[in-house]
């Protein structure tokens, strides 16, 4: 691997800004990845503040290389010439952007394959670029990596299913243990002999030994690979499920059962057309049942999440250093935002000093919501004022963000829909209310008010022109002005203090000059 990170290190460099109380924040030239996979070929191109890499470019073309491959020992020929013509496609495009690296990574088919070399031969000569090929044991360390990028202290299993291969890794207070690798693949089982009773068997006695390896892990499961994906969205469609993101989307033992009956008594067109899952992805969903079934059975975990992250971000995480690591991925997002595109970048930390003593102690995850919304705030402002609330809750809810689950993504729309708008009432975020609970509804529509009236007595990130006093007990809440402040409160900055005021329900509510 001392091969593949090398080529990383050069674009991971600190680059200092001024926004007030940050310190520095790593910027992330862009950087490929070309996937070389058994079922897919993808090309990610990641791009903006480094310990929450943005999505500058990402394809895949699903090539099916590792078809057959248990049969003949061969790469599928048909895929094979697919994967050559996307990797050149992908390494021309790559150029044409200007991207100073793209790294080309090769996993199961091409390792197991008899004429894997030869594959990667013939890419060398046709675009001067090297395949780096991993093992399986490398491959499952770098996708539990690729889950600590978006889920930091995250703890638990990570199963990475792939077309020929499924890795497994255990991951604890942010250190990768216990790796290990298996040929249960859907690719390789959807040629087993013997029909299903004897691929049921096959997967039965594998997973044995493995569960039998890896230990107990009744932690949580995070599942990784466009297999686990595909069967999310048919669980989304199932329960109906209304916010559409696959990263961090939860899936509980008991759906896990339901969903797999649902997959087994309806119609898979049918399904795949409602997911919009390729026909060559959903003809491999059956035998992903399969193994997630014996999966959940052997290791018996308390929670399923699935993972958008894996190999391609864990290649990431190798090369940062501690300091980096040990950031919040979302604040660090938020702060790359504000310094891009912000009106006045570094008001976010004055706004968040500003309507914190409206929350009576806050949780540590709260506070990071709190912050994170104060951040971007006004990211927003080029947006037509007619849409600006729907584009900022589409950006909160729909964005590629680590580190939030699905609520707390809804939380953070809310909130900045109230920053633009004092009644956001048939819009979208009321498909998504149920999700939350009410008392988390009233706190992100109290953010949102207070960051509405905050942003109007801000012309500059130096100085505090105000502060807020709220005694949730007595329901008083005051508004202190400084001769600054006072000189930028207005008509409409009192009616959205009023505003305020009432998301409190303050009994008593008063302005005070200082």
């Amino acid at each position: 691997m001392v091969e593949i990170l090398q080529d990383f290190e050069p674009f991971f460099g600190y680059s200092k800004t001024n926004i007030p109380e940050t310190g520095a924040f790593h910027y992330l030239r862009k950087l490929g990845v070309i996937d070389i996979g058994s079922n897919s070929v993808r090309m990610v191109i990641f791009d903006g503040a480094a310990r929450s890499p943005a999505y500058f470019f990402n394809e895949k073309i699903l090539c099916g290389l590792g078809s057959g491959l248990a049969h003949s020992g061969r790469l599928h020929s048909e895929g094979r010439l697919r994967a050559i013509s996307a990797i050149e496609r992908f390494v021309n495009m790559a150029h044409a952007m200007e991207v100073p690296q793209l790294t080309l990574i090769a996993t199961a088919a091409v390792r197991s394959a008899s004429d894997g070399l030869l594959f990667c031969d013939e890419i060398k000569r046709k675009t001067g670029k090297e395949i780096n090929i991993i093992d399986g044991i490398e491959e499952a360390r770098l996708s539990a990596q690729g889950v600590m990028l978006g889920w930091p202290g995250a703890y638990g299993l990570v199963c990475d299913l792939g077309g020929s291969s499924m890795e497994l890794a255990e991951i604890n207070e942010g250190i990768v243990g216990k790796c290990l690798t298996s040929e249960l693949g859907p690719l390789i089982l959807k040629e087993l002999k013997g029909g299903r009773k004897n691929r049921k068997q096959h997967i039965k006695e594998t997973m044995a030994k493995l569960a039998a390896e890896m230990g107990p892990q009744h932690n949580r499961l995070f599942l990784v690979g466009g297999s686990w994906r595909a069967f999310a969205k048919i669980d989304m469609l199932r329960r109906n499920y209304p916010l559409h993101v696959m990263h961090e989307y939860r899936i509980s033992l008991s759906s896990v059962k339901k969903t797999i009956k649902f997959i087994e008594t309806s119609e898979l067109e049918e399904i795949r057309k409602k997911c919009r899952i390729t026909e060559a992805r959903i003809a491999l969903v059956p035998m992903a049942c399969e193994i997630l079934s014996r999966l959940v059975g052997s290791f018996k975990p308390k929670d399923i999440a699935i993972s958008s992250y894996g190999i391609r971000e864990g290649l990431l995480y190798e090369n940062m250093p501690q300091e980096l690591r040990d950031r919040d991925p979302l604040i660090e997002a938020c702060y790359f935002s504000e310094a891009k595109d912000a009106r006045v970048p570094g008001s976010g930390n004055h706004l968040y000093k500003f309507v914190l003593p409206l929350f009576s102690r806050p949780s540590k995850e709260l506070k990071r919501l709190i912050h994170a919304a104060c951040l971007l705030h006004d990211v927003s402002w080029r947006a037509n004022p007619d849409y600006r609330a729907e584009v900022c809750f589409d950006n909160a809810t729909r964005s590629n963000l680590g580190g939030l689950k699905h609520s707390e993504r809804i939380f953070l729309g809310i909130a900045l829909m109230y920053r633009y708008r004092s009644r956001p009432t048939g819009s979208q975020f009321e498909n998504l209310i149920w999700l939350l609970k009410p008392n988390f509804i009233q706190q992100a529509e109290v953010l949102g008010k207070a960051m509405r009236l905050g942003a109007m007595l801000w012309v500059n990130g130096s100085k505090q022109p105000a502060h807020l006093d709220w005694r949730p007990i007595s329901k008083k809440l005051t508004l202190k002005l400084n001769s600054i402040g006072e000189n930028l409160f207005g008509e409409v900055a009192e009616a959205r203090y009023l505003s305020l005021a009432n998301a409190l329900e303050a009994k008593d509510f008063k302005i005070k000059t200082e």
